[in-house]
């Protein structure tokens, strides 16, 4: 049974972009959390209080009162679709939520993976990448998966103002966060305008613009 009379805890950072997409979630689903930010510019995802919270090391992970805490924001955006099934991020029809889960992994499995952090951190470290090149390593894989997805986009008739019909699913709140966290490295948007268009709709929603990373107690500038 899950205690819904205590707010859960949000074990975060404001510019990670996986932490960011379960800030959607909760506005969406209208659970109100505690903000624990963690640095992970100055390493303290890595710090042994953390560590006893996720052993991982990463970040986000949601805290409940009774002691769960769970980890990986794909299970833990699955798991406040369960507990609070509106309004929903997937729709009934098992096709189209294949579909919308397959758009929110293209960037979940492809994109996020390589490009994280700690990947980029390896660059540095173990291969002396200079910015410039770790910006071109970052656009490139954006690219990888971008491409193919806007085409699918537009050519797809279940793709409306959002990535699947007219509300917002799971596939936009996985998408919003990358296209955010492209701006920092340069991305050129221009070859993608329907996911422009449908990440600055998102924009456009309290849910969204709350969770943005600007709007996080812990923001810096860049």
């Amino acid at each position: 049974m899950i205690d819904r009379t205590t707010k859960p805890v949000l074990h975060n950072y404001f510019r990670s972009s996986t932490s960011f997409r379960v800030r959607i979630a909760l506005n969406m689903k209208g659970i109100e959390y505690d903000y624990v930010a963690h640095h992970l510019r100055k390493g303290e995802h890595r710090q042994p209080g953390f560590l006893a919270i996720n052993p991982q090391g990463l970040l986000p992970s949601l805290a409940w009162s009774a002691g769960e805490v769970l980890h990986q924001s794909m299970a833990i955006l699955e798991f406040l679709e369960e507990i609070a099934p509106q309004p929903a991020m997937l729709p009934s029809d098992p096709f189209e939520r294949a579909r919308i889960r397959g758009i929110a992994n293209m960037i979940a499995c492809d994109i996020h993976p390589v490009n994280n952090l700690r990947v980029l951190a390896q660059l540095r470290s173990r291969y002396q990448a200079d910015e410039a090149e770790i910006a071109n390593w970052f656009r490139h894989w954006v690219s990888e998966t971008f491409a193919p997805l806007e085409k699918l986009l537009a050519e797809s008739d279940q793709t409306g103002t959002f990535c699947h019909g007219e509300t917002p699913t799971l596939a936009d709140i996985c998408l919003v966060p990358q296209v955010i966290n492209n701006m920092r490295f340069g991305v050129d948007m221009s070859p993608y305008p329907i996911i422009s268009r449908i990440s600055e709709t998102c924009m456009k929603l309290d849910a969204f613009a709350k969770a943005a990373p600007a709007n996080q107690p812990d923001f810096e500038p860049a």
